[in-house]
């Protein structure tokens, strides 16, 4: 049996109809292929939609931090403030939870209080004292002097 190798014939790539046919041997019962165009379809759409948005992605997330600039760093400060109670309070249980530290504690707290009464609140000179220095401190964290009158 002698095997018969027929010549690579180049058949017309585009028909009357708009379809593509197939080049090389045996072609003849194949069928033609319509072109290849874009999808019309629903996923067609809905990829197009998503594509453009992921495409203006950062653009959106910039404006919208550029106009809640503001509201977003009192939520950010608000949730550590909320994180830092959370932490200390924990750090209080742990210690309230370890023998005779709580009660140590407790006597240390109560002996600075009665120093302060006794040192700053008895007398007007001391409680003048406590005054000023409250005022000096308050004149350092705002930068200007907070008794003169604004004009």
């Amino acid at each position: 049996m002698e095997t018969q190798q027929h010549p690579n014939e180049v058949v017309n790539a585009t028909s009357a109809q708009g379809m593509i046919a197939l080049t090389g041997v045996g072609t003849e019962n194949l069928p033609a292929l319509p072109p290849a165009r874009e999808p019309d379809t629903q996923w067609g759409q809905w990829n197009q939609r998503v594509t453009h948005f992921l495409a203006q992605l950062p653009e959106y997330i910039g404006s919208f931090f550029q106009q809640n600039q503001q509201a977003l760093v009192n939520v950010a400060l608000i949730l550590s403030a909320i994180v830092t109670l959370k932490v200390v309070g924990a750090i209080l249980s742990a210690i309230h939870d370890v023998p005779l530290l709580s009660p140590i504690f407790e006597v240390i707290g109560i002996a600075y209080a009665t120093w302060f009464v006794f040192r700053y609140l008895l007398k007007a000179t001391t409680r003048q004292e406590l005054a000023a220095k409250i005022e000096l401190i308050k004149q350092q964290i705002v930068g200007e002097d907070i008794a003169k009158p604004l004009t």
